[in-house]
């Protein structure tokens, strides 16, 4: 039987002890979307969104949460980060947004979270920003792409593996 990592012999959540880990570099890609009306996307690109700049805005909202992961998920651990960059590009087959997020530390444990609730978070700040003009939009797709590094190794999504 496997045993769950955060839980211990009677059932209380505990925050896993990594210390005796060593240290390594570690990245994790993660990647979303935010579909909406192809007429949303012509605001966002003519810049006459009610809210501006909705992109750059919600690139460094990730940025900004992936920084703060463990204030927002419980029993993850705060690392600290040597690179956080969201990358918002619009898909007009979509029609709406891809969103990327690339994470990366050299600690004792992964940044997966990190680069998933980057992605979660542009997309919530896309769709906050963009409500106003369509309330149709709908989040969705948000996966791991890869991560390197520590003791299992690296893995990577392949074509047709995703959950959609």
């Amino acid at each position: 039987m496997t045993r769950l990592t955060h839980v211990d012999d009677h059932g209380r959540a505990h925050m896993v002890d990594v210390s005796g880990k060593e240290a390594s570099a570690r990245t994790a890609r993660a990647v979303g979307s935010l579909t909406c009306l192809p007429e949303t996307l012509k605001e966002v690109r003519a810049g006459t969104a009610p809210k501006g700049s909705v992109i750059r805005t919600a690139e460094l909202a990730g940025i900004m949460a992936a920084k703060r992961t463990a204030e927002l998920i419980p029993l993850c651990h705060p690392l600290p980060l040597t690179k956080a960059e969201v990358r918002i590009d619009i898909d007009d087959d979509l029609p709406g947004f891809r969103v990327e997020a690339e994470v990366r530390t050299n600690s004792i444990t992964g940044v997966e979270m990190e680069a998933l609730t980057a992605v979660s978070i542009a997309c919530l700040t896309l769709f906050d920003m963009l409500k106003t003009i369509d309330r149709s939009m709908v989040i969705g797709g948000v996966e791991m792409l890869s991560k390197t590094g520590g003791k299992s190794g690296d893995w990577g999504r392949t074509a047709g593996s995703s959950g959609e």
